[in-house]
């Protein structure tokens, strides 16, 4: 505001000057007297004003066509001037236009289009930096692969353009399949561009399918470094990537070291399930069964797992069934109400043969959550408390056709695992399962979460060097572990025939 008001002023009085310096040469002013040879001219105030803007106007029009003749002599010698620069405006005008429609034609799918467009606009602007992205877009919409390849080669040859071009010969590669030099331009291009989250979680997704942990974790740091995965989640990729490297340390053979990688994994995520159950095993194996129990616990609160639960039983392995539930009763007060809780202490009670009490612990899942398990037990708490076969039967029948329970299922593709790894065996998608109850109709693979009664098998199998009893048992004192491998044998005949059927 107060430069406006100076300008103003200014305008104001330059104005003013003017005017009083008129008005003073025209009344006061005796003009001005000029002698040319013989001749000699008085000019008046007026007169004087006019000839000099006369002779302004002469000096301006001489200077001007000095110019042109100078810029003539310029264009006859081949430099630039307004004229050809005018034709390097047009030229440019009609390069930037076939641009813009080759933009428009690979935005409208028309790759044949985008081409021919882009092609005009290199030609008319020699700028291949432009040009060459849209090419190569426009080959791989029309499904030639070999001209894509090409347009990102050359885009390889300007510090501009270099990242680009890296990035679409990595997916290139990606397309054919190539995972070994996909993961070599990977790591160029993040490189490049470490910022790039895009190319970092594909570099991070090919060195976890490559098993290169320490890799991917150095990555993975990268990544937290330059702000493109937030902590919290960055500490949970961390475990999982120490978890997976020890168990290929496991099976190289290197315990010790598979023992450091477990417990750093539970240290980062304490959450993570496989993460606290192989911590807890090598705590125990280490003599440390607080620390065992400690993991067991954080983990148990943030989700109960059978997993967990097979940890906490291996603490103390040889302990008598009546130990056990006195000992599982400091994991499951934790989640007194949650499924797996109940289902686990019916197991237990079912060991120690108090099938009231198992029955007890179930409580309505065989209603409220029908699946396998919740079924199966059923069926050994029946014949434990001496029910016909028809009635054990029939909770067997109701397990085979029910939900096969929670299980490791692939956020990404669905695919149903076994047993819980960093890498989906369908898909090669990294993190990505969870542990819930498949969608309908997937596959059905018999894992940790699934397998029939497995605390109950181990108590057997500790009671099984006991001597056997004097008396012949009858039909309803049948030892439960002839009711589970019945159990077991109808299970697997009827999945035969399922096959067979199929």
């Amino acid at each position: 505001m107060l430069i406006s008001l100076i300008k103003i002023l200014l305008f104001v009085a330059i104005i003013a000057a003017l005017i009083f310096g008129v008005e003073l040469l025209m009344t006061e002013g005796e003009g001005l007297h000029l002698a040319v040879a013989n001749w000699e001219f008085t000019l008046g105030p007026v007169q004087t004003l006019v000839a000099a803007a006369l002779l302004l106007l002469t000096v301006w029009i001489v200077l001007k066509l000095l110019g042109l003749l100078i810029a003539t002599l310029r264009f006859l010698a081949g430099d630039e001037t307004a004229i050809t620069r005018y034709f390097s405006r047009n030229r440019e005008r009609r390069g930037f236009k076939a641009l813009s429609e080759a933009f428009t034609a690979l935005a409208a799918g028309e790759g044949s289009e985008a081409v021919s467009r882009a092609s005009k606009a290199e030609r008319l602007l020699q700028r291949p930096d432009l040009t060459n992205l849209i090419r190569a877009q426009a080959a791989e919409m029309t499904g030639d692969k070999t001209k894509a390849m090409e347009a990102y080669k050359k885009l390889l040859g300007d510090d501009r353009t270099r990242f680009v071009g890296v990035r679409g010969l990595m997916k290139q590669k990606l397309a054919e399949g190539d995972t070994d030099t996909a993961l070599k331009l990977a790591e160029k291009a993040f490189v490049l561009k470490p910022r790039h989250a895009e190319t970092s979680d594909t570099l991070l997704q090919l060195q976890a399918q490559k098993s290169n942990w320490k890799g991917a974790r150095k990555t993975l740091g990268a990544k937290l470094k330059y702000g493109s995965v937030p902590r919290d989640l960055h500490k949970r990729r961390d475990a999982v990537l120490a978890l997976a490297d020890a168990e290929a340390r496991i099976a190289a053979g290197d315990l010790d070291m598979a023992n450091d990688e477990a417990i750093e994994a539970a240290r980062l995520s304490p959450a993570l399930v496989p993460a606290a159950a192989m911590a807890a095993r090598a705590y125990t194996a280490m003599g440390k069964p607080r620390n065992a129990v400690k993991v067991i616990k954080t983990a148990w609160t943030a989700e109960p797992h059978p997993d967990l639960a097979a940890a906490f039983a291996a603490i103390e392995p040889s302990e008598t069934p009546a130990a056990r539930i006195k000992r599982f009763g400091n994991l499951l007060k934790l989640k007194p109400i949650h499924p797996e809780s109940k289902m686990l202490l019916a197991e237990l009670e079912i060991a120690a043969e108090n099938f009231p009490a198992a029955r007890k612990a179930l409580g309505d899942l065989p209603e409220t959550m029908p699946n396998a398990r919740t079924l199966t037990l059923m069926a050994a708490i029946e014949r434990g408390e001496g029910s016909d076969d028809t009635t054990v039967k029939a909770w067997l029948a109701k397990a085979l056709t029910a939900s096969r329970g929670p299980q490791w299922v692939c956020e990404n593709c669905g695919h149903v695992h076994g047993g819980w790894t960093a890498i989906c065996d369908n898909c090669d998608a990294f993190d990505t399962l969870s542990w819930k109850e498949a969608q309908k109709g997937g596959a059905v693979v018999d894992g940790t979460g699934m397998a029939m009664l497995p605390l109950i098998v181990g108590a057997l199998e500790d009671k099984s060097e006991e001597p056997e009893p004097t008396a012949e048992p009858t039909e309803v004192e049948e030892p439960e572990a002839d009711i589970l491998d019945q159990t077991a044998t109808e299970v697997e005949q009827v999945k035969e025939a399922e096959k067979v059927a199929n």
